[in-house]
């Protein structure tokens, strides 16, 4: 194998029309079921969840970091020498969810010109291999696994926190500490229980199982709704359309009513200081609010199955951006005018402690519900992303043929589906939130510059190629796009960076045994 070779090999690129020519000539072609209306409550549904539900608390109140080295701090705060920790935004986190979605829609306006011109499954993996070759879309494939998969995580854990504040508010239920969280996370809630007894009142049993001298503790029912999400994916994309626009219908209505509701309780002094921390609190909670945007490009992984792509993909994807920005800003405004924006320190579930606090129970009842169904629509969309990319990546000879079978019966990629339940499943019985959301959000932001690469690049290769939408001022949006995600990622732990090239060499790795030698863009 001659170095020019293996050059050509790494930089070689799918022709557009080839990509959709090959969906028309392959026997596992997905159907065509999907509006512009299913499409923007898919964006909306896997945008509103865990991230302004459960982030919005720590972002505003920030993360005291004691007794560890810099690698623990973020690196926009190593380089201008703040203190230990992530500075909380304060109220100013309205500010910190304007900047966050001024990043995305810089990407939604790059996604939407790709997912218009390629309405092939596989988002932004398909994307890379039309414009900037078959290394780096394997490099962005395995990059989403962190956004979809490992995302998935930290949203089932955040369902299962809301769930126990559901059948408590509700029935009365209350679960064994033991079988609702991960080890580490247990441990700390039982050291502080004496501080936030209302968090207490949750449980009914506070001993952890031991074995061998090592505590003992899983979150079952965040693997249990993994199951249940995994086996409606199954059954079809058509079913899980509706099932998301009933769960999407539930969680605005909630989200509207704790915004006209709480508006009611606001305390004018909490908002007082707006930015305690200034500019490096805004930005760090940014990085951290983020999480909650991630979601809208999921739509560009239905583009296969939407029956008008060029038309209703830039409709879903911007559509659902505008939507979800708006009601993070008035529900990230009325939550810090609520309580003390500190009082929301390392909660997970800082909506509904408002209600619980500030609010009649019925109120933090009907809250702690929407808030379920909320992250019940997340984990669909997401479950049903990323077993798409697995499948486009295996048609491509990137990975095993199998991850590119449909169900006899119900024509859904069941194999990845299965396996991606079974991975977010697991990994959830035993991995606490702040990791699994730190990660997400530096692979997705990876992906998006990608992706705002991506534009820039096919529009010099490929000039005459119909483009139904395109991104207005380029390569002035895509560029701003890039610098934006760069700074969001710069103030991330530095430790999540280790991690993040850590990954991304294992999928090298990956790739230099597998897919080198097998993709069928020929033989080297």
């Amino acid at each position: 194998m001659s170095l020019q070779k293996l050059k050509a090999r790494l930089l070689a690129t799918k022709d557009p029309q080839d990509l959709i020519d090959d969906i028309d000539r392959n026997e596992h072609r997905l159907t065509k079921h999907l509006g512009a209306r299913d499409l923007v409550t898919f964006g909306v549904g896997a945008t509103i969840g865990s991230g302004i539900f459960a982030l919005t608390g720590t972002a505003a109140a920030g993360q005291a970091v004691l007794g560890q080295d810099l690698l623990s701090t973020p690196l926009i705060n190593f380089v201008i020498g703040s203190s230990l920790g992530r500075d909380g935004a304060g109220p100013a986190i309205v500010l910190s969810f304007v900047i966050a979605a001024i990043a995305c829609g810089f990407a939604a306006l790059c996604y939407a010109e790709l997912a218009a011109m390629i309405p092939v499954s596989g988002s932004a993996y398909t994307f890379a291999y039309a414009s900037l070759g078959e290394i780096v879309a394997w490099v962005i494939g395995w990059d989403l696994i962190l956004e979809y998969a490992v995302g998935n995580v930290a949203v089932a854990v955040s369902w299962s926190d809301h769930f126990l504040h559901f059948v408590h508010g509700a029935f009365g239920w209350r679960l064994p500490l033991w079988l609702t969280t991960d080890t580490a996370t247990a441990l700390s809630r039982k050291a502080s229980f004496i501080d936030h007894p209302a968090l207490r009142d949750l449980y009914g049993s506070l001993d952890l199982p031991s074995i061998g001298g090592h505590v003992l503790a899983v979150n079952v029912p965040a693997f249990a709704i993994v199951a249940l999400v995994t086996w409606i994916l199954i059954i079809g994309i058509k079913e899980s359309a509706m099932a998301n626009t009933f769960f999407v219908v539930i969680k605005v209505a909630v989200v509207v009513f704790f915004i006209v509701y709480g508006f009611g309780l606001v305390k004018p002094q909490n908002w007082v200081p707006f930015a305690p921390s200034g500019l490096v609190g805004i930005m760090g909670g940014a990085a951290i609010v983020f999480f909650s945007f991630i979601g809208f490009d999921a739509v560009s992984s239905c583009a296969e199955e939407t029956r008008n792509p060029q038309k209703d993909m830039p409709i879903g994807m911007i559509g659902s951006l505008i939507v979800c920005t708006l009601l993070y800003v008035l529900v990230s405004l009325v939550l810090t005018g609520i309580l003390p924006y500190r009082q929301y320190a390392n909660d997970a579930a800082p909506v509904a402690t408002a209600m619980a606090v500030g609010g009649a129970p019925w109120a933090h009842v009907l809250v702690a519900f929407g808030a379920l169904a909320g992250m019940t629509s997340v984990l669909l969309v997401f479950q049903l992303g990323q077993p798409r990319i697995f499948m486009a990546m295996a048609r491509d000879g990137l990975l095993p043929a199998f991850f590119g079978r449909l169900h006899p019966r119900y024509k859904t990629p069941f194999i990845p589906t299965i396996l991606t339940g079974l991975f977010v499943g697991l990994a959830s019985l035993t991995i606490d939130i702040g990791q699994a959301a730190e990660l997400t959000n530096i692979g997705t932001l990876a992906a998006f510059m990608i992706v705002c690469a991506g534009v820039i690049f096919l529009r010099k290769q490929k000039p005459d190629v119909v483009r139904p939408f395109m991104c207005p001022l380029v390569p002035l949006v895509p560029i701003a796009g890039i610098i934006s995600c760069l700074v969001l990622m710069l103030s991330l732990p530095i430790v999540t960076w280790i991690r993040f090239f850590v990954w991304m060499g294992l999928g090298v790795a990956v790739y230099i045994a597998w897919g080198l030698w097998r993709t069928k863009k020929g033989e080297l």
